[in-house]
C-alpha cells in the first residue's frame, strides 16, 4: 500500500509513503535527490556495488540522482517515506561545506536527523483534503532538514561506483535506449559503442550499475513519472514511451516503484 504526494505549485518535490511486507523493488535510480526514512520493521538497503546494508527503524538514507539502489525488507512489515526532490534545488538549501550530501549515499542512524526529515513529510500530507501546502514553510522545513542531516555523523557513506571514461564512451548507447521508441537489439547497441554484445553487458553494468535492458527500463520509469504528475494519461503514457501495451508498462512500472501508474498518478 502506498501514499503519494505531488503538487503542481511545487514541481521540484514529490513523496510517498508506503506499507510493504513483501520484495518490491529492483535496482533502479531517480532522477532527483531521495531522502528515504525507515518508520518502522527493517529492511536492506543494496547500492550498485551490491553490498547490503541493514536499515532498521528511525534511519535515513539520502541517495543523489543517478545511483542505483533498491530497498526491500528483511521480514514482516516495513513503513517508511521517501521525499524526492530536484537536485539542483537540494543544491542550493544546502549550507556551505554540506556537499558530502550530494556526493554518495548517506546512512544516518540518528533521532536528530529522523525527526526533521520527519517533520516535512508531515507537512506535505497533513492537508489532506486536496489544500495546498505552504510552499515556504515547506523550504524551510527542508532547508532545516538538510542541515540536521549534514551535521550527523554519518553511520555509512556508500561511495558511487560510476566510471566517468565509460559513460562518456557509452554516451551514444544511452542515447539510443533514451531515445528510440522501439526496443534496440543487443547487437545494433554493441555496434554503436564498438565492442561485442557481452562485454557491452559489462560495461553498462560497471558505468551505470544497470544492464542495458534495466537501464532503458528505469530510464522509461523516469519519464513516466514525469509525465503523470504532469496529467497525461496512462494509455498516452505507454505509448509515447514505446511499451508494447498497458500491462507492459503496468508491470514495467511496478517493479520499479512499488505501485501502479494509476495509483502513482493520483
Amino acid at each position: 500500500m502506498s501514499e503519494f504526494w505531488h503538487d503542481a505549485a511545487l514541481p521540484q518535490l514529490e513523496a510517498r509513503r508506503s506499507w510493504q511486507d513483501a520484495a518490491c523493488y529492483r535496482p533502479h535510480s531517480h532522477d532527483r535527490f531521495s531522502i528515504g526514512l525507515i518508520d518502522a520493521g527493517s529492511t536492506t538497503f543494496t547500492g550498485a556495488d551490491g553490498r547490503p546494508v541493514p536499515l532498521a527503524a528511525g534511519d535515513v538514507i539520502l541517495v543523489p540522482a543517478g545511483h542505483v539502489h533498491s530497498c526491500n525488507p528483511d521480514q514482516g512489515r516495513w513503513e517508511y517515506g521517501m521525499i524526492h526532490a530536484d537536485q539542483d534545488w537540494v543544491a542550493g538549501l544546502l549550507a556551505a561545506g554540506a556537499d558530502a550530501l550530494l556526493a554518495g549515499i548517506t546512512v544516518l542512524r540518528a533521532p536528530g536527523a529522523y525527526r526533521p526529515v520527519r517533520a516535512v513529510e508531515d507537512l506535505l500530507f497533513a492537508p489532506g483534503d486536496g489544500r495546498p501546502v505552504d510552499g515556504a514553510l515547506v523550504e524551510e522545513a527542508l532547508r532545516h532538514a538538510l542541515g540536521a542531516c549534514a551535521t550527523t555523523p554519518p553511520h555509512r557513506r556508500i561511495a558511487p561506483t560510476t566510471d566517468d571514461a565509460l559513460l562518456e564512451r557509452l554516451r551514444p548507447v544511452l542515447a539510443r535506449l533514451h531515445e528510440d521508441a522501439s526496443n534496440p537489439a543487443l547487437d545494433e547497441l554493441a555496434a554503436v559503442a564498438g565492442m561485442d554484445r557481452y562485454a557491452l553487458v559489462r560495461t553498462m553494468k560497471r558505468a551505470t550499475g544497470l544492464t542495458p535492458v534495466s537501464w532503458r527500463h528505469n530510464d522509461r520509469v523516469t519519464s513516466a513519472r514525469a509525465m503523470l504528475r504532469a496529467g497525461r494519461p496512462l494509455a498516452d503514457t505507454a505509448h509515447a514511451l514505446g511499451f508494447a501495451d498497458q500491462s507492459h508498462f503496468h508491470r514495467v512500472f511496478r517493479a520499479h516503484v512499488a505501485a501502479t501508474p494509476g495509483a502513482y498518478r493520483r
